[in-house]
């Protein structure tokens, strides 16, 4: 639908996470990086990211105009403390997200619907997969195409990105290490303000929602609130990248279980969470999501745990897209090839005998052709 704006909107700042004291800083002046113009996901301060959202900007269109036209915009950049550019970045955003809000109540109560303490709306939380969007589904393009507003991760490619209706906003609400453009708790909130005003709310995952996406605590603070929130999952990076690789998770023989990880620690360090003795269990496959940084300690641990050095292992970057990247190595070695490799976020680690099924194993095919034998 066509969103005319208006004003004087009862929307709390705190609930969309206005600063109490803040000195505006120009868009151009929230550290544009045009370095990461080549990534196929949205990068946290990329022009790119700034144009989509442009609406969300109103009052400050001449900046994204000044970020289009001049190349010095991009050495532009206020103070390094990423707190105070994300307070900024949010206080840029809040009238127009006020008048956002006001428009679809009144559209909402002009069509009779005035049922107190309910959220006609309808929340989607929708998993766009590993980044190909040959690999979405039918519902969750459906869905995406009658969006009035979509929150959207870090991790959702721009491919995936253009198929949003002409009519529907975009939000940028991505977390990378060490920035955070909404926690978590500003997004519960945005969904359910937003859900509450009538409108068709799309919350974009990379992935599927429900595998290291947050996404189930989405789905129960909404649902806490009276929110009725419908999931459309996603093909989750392990199986898409597997499938690109011609790795198969699971084989007769060789594999007869598969294990998902987080590599993330809570505490930002270089441990992962934990890592279970059982997870090294050579007749197992695991997949690592985030565990770039954690790598090294997890492969010690697994050694440690009984599982052989030479195990066959992948890292596999920005996989299914066209800027693919992936190195290939026995466990023991495998942190070392990522790092001359230079593998950068997001990276995912695949570890187990059936990696040596892949064709794009480097070692030799009579090695490959052993383990099915076996």
């Amino acid at each position: 639908m066509a969103l005319p704006y208006s004003h004087h909107c009862k929307l709390s700042a705190h609930n969309l996470g206005k600063p109490n004291s803040l000195h505006l800083q120009p868009i151009c002046c929230l550290q544009y990086n045009s370095s990461v113009s080549s990534s196929p996901f949205t990068e946290k301060h990329s022009l790119q990211r700034y144009q989509r959202d442009q609406w969300a900007y109103n009052n400050n269109n001449h900046q994204l105009q000044s970020l289009n036209n001049d190349d010095h915009a991009a050495s532009c950049s206020i103070s390094p403390d990423t707190d105070s550019i994300r307070l900024n970045d949010i206080a840029l955003q809040l009238p127009e997200l006020r008048r956002l809000l006001q428009v679809l109540k009144h559209k909402r109560e002009s069509c009779g619907g005035r049922v107190p303490g309910r959220g006609p709306g309808n929340v989607f939380l929708v998993g766009t997969g590993p980044g190909d969007p040959d690999l979405l589904t039918l519902k969750a393009v459906r869905v995406i195409q009658k969006a009035d507003l979509l929150l959207y991760d870090r991790l959702v490619s721009n491919a995936v990105l253009d198929l949003v209706g002409p009519d529907a906003r975009l939000l940028y609400v991505g977390k990378t290490a060490g920035y955070h453009s909404r926690t978590q708790e500003e997004i519960h909130e945005l969904l359910l303000s937003f859900s509450e005003a009538g409108a068709t709310v799309v919350r974009l995952k990379g992935g599927d929602p429900l595998v290291f996406g947050r996404g189930g605590e989405e789905m129960d603070f909404l649902q806490q609130q009276g929110i009725q929130v419908k999931v459309i999952p996603g093909i989750t990076a392990a199986s898409g990248i597997a499938a690109e690789l011609g790795i198969p998770l699971t084989h007769r023989g060789v594999a007869n279980s598969v294990r998902f990880l987080t590599g993330h620690s809570r505490k930002g360090g270089t441990d992962p969470l934990f890592v279970a003795e059982n997870a090294a269990d050579p007749d197992s496959t695991l997949v690592v999501y985030m565990g770039l940084s954690t790598l090294p300690s997890l492969a010690l641990k697994l050694i440690h745990h009984g599982l052989p050095p030479d195990t066959p292992a992948t890292a596999v970057e920005r996989g299914t897209t066209v800027q693919q990247r992936m190195v290939f190595a026995e466990l023991k070695d495998l942190a070392d090839k990522i790092k001359r490799a230079e593998l950068v976020s997001p990276t995912l680690i695949i570890i187990g005998k059936v990696v040596a099924l892949s064709p794009f194993w480097p070692h030799s095919l009579k090695e490959a052709s052993c383990l099915v034998e076996a």
